[in-house]
C-alpha cells in the first residue's frame, strides 16, 4: 500500500537489497529470469536516482519481499549487466552510503561491469556511493584517505562518519549463445 504524508511527498519507509541472475537463450527472457530469482518479477520497477532518505530503515530482503504485492509501483535503485559472449564475467552492483547519522540523507550508487570480480564490483560501487554522497555535501574525498581500516568505515573531511555496503551479483556465461543477465537492486517500499 503507497502510504501518503501529509504534504503528500512520497519518502521510502524502508529499503531492501536484492539480486538475481537468469540464463536463456534471448537476452529479455534472462532478464525476467534474473528478476525472478532476485524475487521483484512481480512488480512494475520504476528506476529512480540515488537517494537513500533520512530514516529509511533498511530491512532484510524477505521481510521486504513480503510487503510488494504483483503489479504494484515499485521504486528502485537498480543495475544490470548482460551478454552471451562465452566465458565473459559480468557483475551487477549496488552501493550505499549510510550516515552514522539517522536525520542525514545517504546515497545509493549502481555499477555494472565486465571482468570484475564480485568483491571488486562490490568494492568499487561503495566507493562510488560515498564520493557521490561527499560531492553533494561539498566535501572532499579520497578514498584512499578517507577509510579507516580498523572500524572499516569513511571519515568524510568534517568528521562525518558513514557506514557503506552492498549487493553484488556476478556471473560467468557458460554456454555460447545463451544470454545471462546479472541484477542488484535497492527497492523502496512505502
Amino acid at each position: 500500500m503507497l502510504i501518503v504524508s501529509r504534504n503528500k511527498l512520497l519518502v521510502p519507509r524502508k529499503m531492501f537489497f536484492t539480486k538475481g541472475v537468469g540464463s536463456h537463450r534471448f537476452e529479455l527472457r534472462s532478464f525476467e529470469l534474473a528478476l525472478r530469482d532476485a524475487g521483484i518479477e512481480k512488480c512494475n520497477l520504476v528506476k529512480v536516482s540515488s537517494i537513500l532518505p533520512p530514516g529509511c530503515h533498511i530491512t532484510s530482503r524477505n521481510e521486504g519481499l513480503k510487503e510488494l504485492i504483483p503489479g504494484m509501483l515499485t521504486f528502485c535503485v537498480s543495475a544490470r549487466c548482460s551478454s552471451n559472449e562465452q566465458h565473459r564475467l559480468i557483475a551487477a552492483s549496488i552501493g550505499a552510503a549510510i550516515p552514522a547519522d539517522p536525520n542525514a540523507y545517504g546515497y545509493l550508487s549502481e555499477h555494472h561491469a565486465y571482468g570484475e570480480t564480485e568483491k571488486t564490483a562490490g568494492d568499487h560501487a561503495e566507493d562510488l556511493a560515498t564520493a557521490m554522497l561527499a560531492s553533494t555535501l561539498g566535501i572532499e574525498f579520497d578514498e584512499d584517505k578517507s577509510w579507516d581500516e580498523n572500524k572499516e568505515e569513511f571519515i568524510l573531511g568534517s568528521g562525518k562518519v558513514v557506514k557503506t555496503t552492498n549487493i553484488t551479483q556476478s556471473t560467468v556465461i557458460s554456454t555460447s549463445g545463451i544470454y545471462s543477465t546479472v541484477v542488484a537492486a535497492a527497492v523502496f517500499i512505502f
